[in-house]
């Protein structure tokens, strides 16, 4: 049997495009179990599969959940309060973005309040992993390794153990005797998924999975994996930076708007609870082409800054880089820039960045991205003390944004006194003094960017 690693479709032979998801290349050999008796269910002699009966919805106990919070605010705060009694969590992050790191953390974390966790590594040895720990400061007493990958083993190891959390190191590692195929394998991930929920749920303990992705950014494995467990998070960052993310990409316990920010130093993961502090504190203010955007993720508001750079090419095809910013949206901006504000930069290398190593990808940094090139074109710096915020149409026109004031709230807060915002944008909070614009051309007016760009038309 032939088996898809995208979306789990079977096929009795080779075929290079899955007829299930039409993915190219996916499909993976795996021996077929036998076949079990048939159930009562379709009239066979097996045990009653309908072991619960159905109830009205009244009668449902609704206080059957508990969280338990694990001492770690910015993971809590992703899953909404802590881990709850009998979920399943998978952990998924690119090769060495600090998964291992964050989930021994957690780990020790409960262990320190003296609830047992067990930790199994099948990359790792006990050795290793106990240095990482001694590393993080994580040698607590009630914190269990255990090096395996067979899945029985893991079984009897949580039976002995009977720990309040389990962490599985990772997924794609562990092995079912009874399954054959390889480990990693799509049969061998969705039945030890399977096995350790069943487990979670038994005993009423939590379990974080920790899992591969692929080169496209997604969760190595079955698509039937995320739909087995209760709560899928996502660590992000950029290795040659500090900042990491954590984002929730199903909760069935808690929302999913919700971001996690670490800093990972020498010690491990600090979470960073005022991250706005963090983007600006080496920004230097008077430089041409540097503005700061209030951006939103999920009901977060982050302060970013955005920085752009115009410079004169050699080259017959200009460049357009882009990073931390979307390069369909730039090359948009600078399209409205030349049509809509005089700003020719069709000759010209253009640079965008957001600092810092973040990403923003809604269209409320629109405005900010156009005044920062149009800033480096002129060599002009803007108002350090101003905000930008608010979408660019087509045709040089400016939208207003959702939840603008909990945006210039973190503005206030973090001392800035004007914003540059679209005319229809509501109150402004105490504090701020609002710039307000109905076109691209009349907010480079009111910073002071107005005229024709500069020997370039």
């Amino acid at each position: 049997m032939f088996r898809c690693g995208e979306c789990g479709s079977a096929s009795p032979q080779w075929v290079g495009r899955c007829p299930g998801c039409q993915a190219w290349n996916t499909l993976t050999e795996e021996a077929q179990a036998p076949t079990r008796p048939p159930s009562r269910l379709f009239g066979g002699q097996g045990p009653d599969p309908l072991r619960e009966r159905a109830m009205p919805v009244t009668e449902v106990d609704a206080d059957g959940h508990d969280r338990r919070p694990t001492g770690i605010s910015e993971f809590d705060r992703v899953l909404g309060g802590g881990l709850v009694a009998g979920s399943v969590t998978l952990l998924g992050g690119e090769p060495g973005i600090g998964k291992s790191t964050l989930a021994l953390q957690v780990a020790a974390s409960l262990a320190r309040g003296r609830s047992r966790a067990l930790v199994v590594s099948g990359e790792e040895s006990v050795q290793q992993v106990r240095l990482r720990a001694e590393r993080l400061g994580a040698s607590v007493e009630a914190l269990w390794l255990l090096a395996e990958t067979d899945m029985e083993a893991i079984a009897a190891a949580v039976d002995d153990v009977n720990p309040l959390c389990l962490i599985v190191d990772s997924i794609q590692t562990v092995a079912d005797p009874d399954v054959a195929s390889a480990a990693g394998s799509v049969t061998q991930v969705r039945e030890c998924a399977s096995a350790i929920t069943a487990l979670a749920r038994r005993l009423a303990m939590s379990a974080i999975l920790v899992g591969h992705v692929t080169k496209d950014g997604d969760l190595a494995g079955p698509r039937v994996l995320e739909h087995l467990v209760d709560t899928v998070l996502s660590f992000e960052g950029d290795r040659h930076h500090s900042l990491r993310l954590l984002r929730a990409r199903k909760n069935r316990y808690g929302a999913t708007t919700e971001l996690g920010l670490f800093e990972m130093v020498s010690e491990g993961l600090q979470g960073v609870p005022d991250a706005g502090a963090l983007f600006l504190a080496d920004r230097q203010p008077g430089v041409g082409g540097s503005v700061v955007v209030p951006t939103l993720d999920g009901h977060r508001p982050l302060l970013v800054e955005v920085q752009g750079l115009v410079a004169p090419t050699a080259l017959p095809l200009p460049r357009r880089s882009a990073q931390g910013i979307d390069a369909g949206r730039l090359s948009m901006i600078i399209a409205v820039l030349h049509r809509r504000a005089a700003i020719n930069l069709a000759t010209l290398d253009v640079y965008a960045l957001a600092a810092g190593g973040v990403k923003v990808g809604e269209p409320a940094a629109d405005l900010g991205v156009a005044v920062a090139l149009a800033s480096s074109h002129l060599d002009r710096s803007v108002d350090p003390n101003l905000v930008i915020c608010g979408e660019l149409g087509l045709g040089g026109e400016l939208r207003q944004v959702s939840q603008m004031d909990r945006r210039l709230h973190e503005a206030a807060r973090l001392g800035f006194t004007r914003a540059l915002v679209p005319e229809s944008s509501g109150p402004m909070p105490a504090g701020i003094v609002a710039l307000r614009a109905k076109s691209l051309a009349e907010a480079l007016q009111l910073v002071g960017l107005a005229g024709a760009s500069r020997a370039t038309d």
